[in-house]
């Protein structure tokens, strides 16, 4: 998990006093969810601190918690509480993977479970505005839960899901526990392995964490406008769901009711869904906002069975439709992730936006829409807001330079060539962003420093012979092509002579392997001559990749004699997930990173028309994960 502070207020005038109605003066309710998925909810009181919480969970729990730790999203607590908020989530998790044969299952015991834990079958997480309609929801279905109307286990999919009804016995929403999703420890599917935290089946998000995301959509969809059905946190108490470390251990006993953190979203009756209906009678306007939703949210899962379609009234079978988006626990990742937009394809996507929808991407606030994430989700991470920022401000840039939807999905989309992955336009901008901050840094600390120049002047020399030495053998390489063993090129050879030395145990204060998203200045002496080296050959790289010569290197000069062979990019620089990250940035840092990104974005955009082929469209394959 991740111990880094949260940038963020938690308190102070971010607190809403919606949050605090119904709560007696100077206490307020968490929920605490162990890493197995069990949830208890909690009073605090003005005096407790993440040690007497954790007492407090032992004894309900009947687990050890003197090697755990209170994760609030990025926040480790050490100690102090003041910062939480009513009604928010916070996770147990253990300081270390070893697990000892002597600790005890984290599986509820005691007959006072349930009776420290005074919520109802279902809490909505928070008070705010935005979930009036989800009130009302949860209490038909409260209500015919003590009918005896129980809810129904959704059989499709990777993850736990379960249709919620009413008294009439129709299904009213959708319920997904958090432990159960794909890889987390109680999912009822048998993909399991992972405990809450960890990464998922997308490395940017982690295990746990979906449901926050699913929520996170609805609530950036402001005015509803892309149809994002209603969806809340919630904290759902119920004997159908799953639990893998044997609370009820023999199926003649009855099961228990567990308590579990969970995104609830109102069900949406349809026909279909986009997989088994023809695209060509989609409405243009309905695929326009569902694009423009997953640009700002980078969905990496917008796939047909995602996309619910329903015929409008007396329209008959080849009537107008209209679209209903679902499944977003897959966008806001915590770096730049390849997207998968199934519309990009569509021809819809190729039609120029509409003035309302220019009107409605000209106002919309990332910076703004942050802070309220940060009100109304505050354990989403910082990372995942840094990429909503920075999409939606591509998003802006590029609809007022006239680029269509298709486009810039397209320019959002990394190509596949072969087993190989090649860094999207967006994120090839992203790069020489950083690039040109970690430049102006750089002048910045020599100016204030007054580097020796007959030094400086050495190194410079050194560098230039070992740059020159390098592109040689490069060129070398790529004209021979498969000349070198097993495919490498001399470039993995340095990386692997940097893990050799990390393996034997030197220091050199950050990681300097050859990756795609690390450009923060070295801090580490003479050994800054190979992050500039590689630095360098970046920049080289970067700004030859229009240039359109015979026998050069592919499209994307960026990665050229760095993948080659059978290896994807992740396992040519297996220390990053991902081109480009975001967090790593202090704020002063991030927002400088804003300015040059949008100065880059113009060029960017001159260049891709450029070389685009009027009316054809580049085909990709992707991945998706229906849960």
């Amino acid at each position: 998990m991740a111990t880094a502070t949260l940038k963020s207020p938690l308190s102070g005038e971010c607190n809403d006093n919606r949050r605090m109605e119904r709560q007696p003066s100077g206490r307020r309710r968490v929920f605490v969810q162990t890493e197995t998925g069990i949830v208890l909810g909690i009073e605090l009181d003005r005096s407790d601190n993440a040690h007497t919480v954790k007492r407090r969970l032992q004894l309900a729990l009947n687990v050890p918690t003197d090697e755990r730790s209170l994760i609030f999203g990025d926040l480790v607590f050490k100690n102090d509480l003041s910062s939480v908020r009513n009604d928010s989530p916070l996770l147990l998790t253990r300081n270390h993977i070893h697990r000892s044969s002597s600790t005890p299952c984290l599986s509820p015991a005691g007959k006072d479970l349930q009776h420290r834990d005074q919520s109802g079958p279902i809490e909505i997480l928070g008070f705010s505005n935005h979930f009036a309609g989800t009130r009302s929801l949860v209490q038909e279905i409260v209500m015919a839960m003590k009918y005896g109307i129980d809810p129904v286990p959704i059989r499709s999919g990777l993850g736990g899901a379960y249709y919620f009804r009413n008294c009439n016995g129709d299904n009213v929403a959708i319920v997904k526990p958090t432990d159960e999703e794909p890889y987390a420890p109680n999912n009822p599917k048998g993909f399991v392995g992972k405990s809450l935290g960890q990464p998922g089946l997308k490395r940017s998000v982690r295990v746990g964490e979906t449901g926050f995301r699913e929520v996170a959509a609805f609530l950036l969809d402001h005015d509803h406008f892309a149809s994002v059905p209603p969806t809340a946190l919630v904290k759902v108490t119920h004997s159908i769901f799953n639990v893998n470390d044997g609370v009820s251990k023999y199926k003649h006993q009855q099961k228990k009711d567990v308590s579990k953190i969970a995104s609830l979203q109102r069900y949406i009756p349809h026909d279909f869904d986009a997989s088994d209906h023809g695209t060509s009678s989609f409405p243009v306007a309905a695929v326009h906002r569902i694009g423009i939703l997953d640009i700002r949210i980078l969905n990496t899962d917008r796939h047909a069975g995602n996309l619910l379609v329903r015929k409008l009234d007396g329209m008959g079978s080849f009537g107008e439709v209209e679209l209903v988006p679902i499944d977003h626990g897959l966008c806001l990742p915590e770096s730049l992730e390849d997207p998968y937009f199934e519309w990009i394809h569509w021809p819809q996507a190729s039609i120029p936006f509409s003035e309302d929808e220019l009107e409605y991407i000209d106002r919309l606030d990332p910076l703004r829409e942050s802070e309220m994430l940060r009100m109304e989700l505050p354990m989403i991470r910082e990372a995942c807001l840094r990429v909503l920022v920075l999409c939606t401000v591509f998003l802006k840039e590029a609809a007022t330079f006239g680029l269509c939807l298709a486009e810039i999905g397209g320019m959002m989309s990394r190509d596949f060539r072969g087993h190989e992955d090649e860094p999207s336009e967006l994120e090839l901008v992203c790069i020489e962003a950083r690039e040109m901050l970690a430049e102006r840094a750089l002048v910045s600390y020599e100016a204030k420093t007054g580097d020796n120049e007959d030094f400086q002047f050495d190194v410079d020399c050194e560098e230039s012979n070992l740059i020159s030495d390098m592109e040689e053998r490069a060129t070398k390489t790529l004209s021979a092509g498969s000349e070198l063993e097993n495919g490498w090129h001399p470039l993995s050879k340095l990386e692997e002579s940097v893990e050799e030395v990390e393996a034997e145990g030197g220091s050199w204060g950050n990681e300097i392997s050859l990756q795609k998203d690390e450009y923060t200045l070295p801090a580490w002496g003479h050994h800054s001559t190979v992050s500039k080296l590689a630095t360098s050959l970046k920049r080289m790289t970067l700004r030859k990749k229009s240039c359109q010569c015979k026998g050069t290197i592919k499209k994307n000069r960026y990665l050229a004699g760095i993948s080659s062979g059978d290896r994807s990019m992740n396992e040519e620089f297996p220390a990053s997930t991902s081109f480009v990250k975001l967090a790593d940035m202090n704020e002063e840092e991030w927002m400088q990173y804003l300015e040059i990104f949008q100065q880059l974005l113009y060029p960017a955009f001159t260049s891709h028309r450029s070389e685009s082929v009027v009316g054809m469209q580049r085909q990709r394959l992707g991945t998706s994960c229906q849960f």
